[in-house]
């Protein structure tokens, strides 16, 4: 069994980036990133701070707007409009959940298309699921950056996607399509779930369910990512039982230290690909 961990792909990713932000610094060129948080959620806190963190060690420029739980959506709105018309800003990422007086659908369609790189608006998912330009998802980026890196083939293979987010289920299954993969998608009303498994070659697990997946769910050999991140007892697991899926499977990403650990060189490569579309494809 192969453990597909996520930092051999993050730091090959990362050391292309890097090259790519030298020659620009060279040049006196600072990629911005704008992070927007709004009210006091630990994890979204949490978040915020890891993302400044690494954003800065990398090389880009970082501005938080942190905003109290009784900011109006108005004082929301002004953040983004701020940031849309700042030329030193090239991506825009607001943290979720926000206080129920904000609307997120409304802060995210605010956003200027070319500065979402998490791929939120109307807009980025048409123009991506169309194969027209676009931001992807950086998780669903994160699950095919890690399969081509440890050599996964795909065309001509079974893929069994569980979940149907818009954030992950639909946009992975999707790009699996672009790589010619047979892809299933699976979901809460599925029935038959194992009968579905048991014949993927790989599996794309992202419901939010601790363990749902069972390693005697799973065809031998199969490739499992398994995005999901759940507490359980304390504990950080994913979708899938990672110790009965390593007696079954021929490959697996752990959680913590998989697909979570991509995700965001993802977003950062988002940063770089949103000047590239700015400054380069004009």
């Amino acid at each position: 069994m192969i453990e597909l961990r996520g930092k051999a792909v993050a730091d090959a990713h990362k050391a292309v980036l890097s090259e790519r932000l030298a020659e620009l610094q060279a040049k006196g060129i600072v990629l911005g990133l704008g992070i927007l948080l709004v009210g006091d959620d630990k994890a979204a806190q949490m978040y915020a701070c890891f993302m400044e963190k690494t954003a800065k060690s990398a090389g880009f420029g970082v501005e938080v707007a942190h905003l109290s739980a009784d900011a109006s959506q108005a004082e929301v709105l002004a953040v983004v409009k701020r940031w849309n018309e700042d030329d030193r800003i090239y991506g825009v990422l607001p943290l979720m959940p926000m206080p129920p007086q904000v609307d997120p659908d409304v802060i995210i369609e605010s956003l200027d298309p070319g500065k979402d790189i998490d791929g939120l608006t109307a807009r980025n998912i048409g123009l991506a699921s169309s194969g027209k330009g676009g931001f992807w998802p950086c998780t669903p980026l994160a699950c095919m950056a890690i399969l081509e890196h440890y050599k996964i083939p795909l065309a001509g293979k079974h893929v069994v996607v569980v979940g149907r987010s818009q954030v992950v289920g639909k946009p992975v299954a999707l790009l699996l399509l672009e790589q010619h993969a047979t892809v299933t998608l699976c979901h809460s009303k599925t029935t038959n779930l194992e009968e579905h498994l048991k014949q993927a070659d790989v599996v794309v697990a992202a419901v939010g369910r601790a363990h749902v997946i069972t390693g005697d769910m799973l065809k031998p050999g199969a490739t499992v990512i398994d995005v999901g991140i759940n507490d359980l007892d304390g504990k950080t697991v994913g979708d899938v039982e990672y110790a009965s899926a390593i007696e079954v499977a021929g490959a697996v990403t752990p959680v913590p230290g998989g697909v979570g650990s991509v995700t965001t060189t993802m977003l950062l490569e988002n940063i770089y690909e949103a000047y590239h579309a700015r400054n380069v494809n004009r």
